[in-house]
Parts: structure tokens; sequence; C-alpha cells
């Protein structure tokens, strides 16, 4: 699903968000979050990519971070994922971020940092979900960017 995912979201396809959130919510009603034991890495990450792009449902992934926050703190789960969808429904609801994970690009090709909750705190935040420091977030950010 995460292959297909990227793969429609690159042609344009309109509808496929919303049918491939359609489908977990399926999931997730009938088995829970899909943990590690339940569908492996690949499909825990295929999961969590899913949820990250359901924005036109923000109560299906408010619900997802929920479950997947159990997931994590049972060892079955990402801590990264986690990490990434925390702050994308932060930033859906206006709210500062944990991780600064929601990064887009300006017009001027920079990275677009956005408000963090306790900055002091952020690179510890980030080592314990196993993501880089900020800064060297930032640098790709600005590659990426530039790019555009």
């Amino acid at each position: 699903m995460a292959e297909q995912d990227q793969g429609e979201r690159t042609s344009g396809a309109p509808l496929t968000d919303e049918q491939r959130t359609d489908r977990l919510r399926e999931i997730v009603d009938e088995h829970g979050w899909p943990t590690y034991d339940l569908v492996g890495q690949e499909g825990e990450d295929a999961a969590w990519l899913i949820a990250q792009h359901s924005d036109l449902d923000p109560d299906f992934q408010a619900e997802a971070l929920e479950l997947l926050r159990a997931a994590v703190a049972d060892g079955q789960a990402s801590p990264g994922n986690l990490a990434y969808l925390e702050d994308r429904v932060r930033a859906g609801r206006g709210e500062p971020q944990l991780y600064g994970t929601q990064t887009g690009c300006t017009r001027k090709g920079t990275p677009a940092q956005p408000e963090i909750e306790d900055p002091e705190g952020l690179d510890e935040r980030r080592e314990a979900a196993g993501l880089p420091p900020y800064e060297r977030y930032l640098r790709t950010m600005t590659r990426v960017c530039g790019q555009g």
C-alpha cells in the first residue's frame, strides 16, 4: 500500500488518500493498529503513511495517533512514525509541533520552520524518536527545498 500511495500521489489522482483512509479505518476497526506482530515493520510503516496523509479526515488521523502511541509504548510501532504523525496532527490543529517534522518550503527555496513547543527539548525528543538532530534535518530540507 505504501508504494501505491507514493505512486498515485505523484500521478495526481484526487481520491486516493480518501480511499486509502477508508480502507485503513476498516482495518483498524477490525484489528486495531497494524502492529509489527500483526503486519511487520513494512506494514506498520504503510499504515502510518496512510494515516499521515489522512488530512481530509482529521478525526481519524487523531484516532490513528492515539492507537499509534499505544503501539509505540508496547514496542509494536516506530517512534519516528509517531513523531511525524504527532506533528502532522498538531500542525492541522494550528498547534506548535513537538519534533519539527512538518516543514514545508518557502517560495525562496528555504525550509519554512514551524513553531516548536519547548524548543530547548527538541533534539532530546527527536533522539528518543530515532530522528536526527533538528539542524541536520534543516540542512536536508534546505537541499530538498532548493531543488523545487
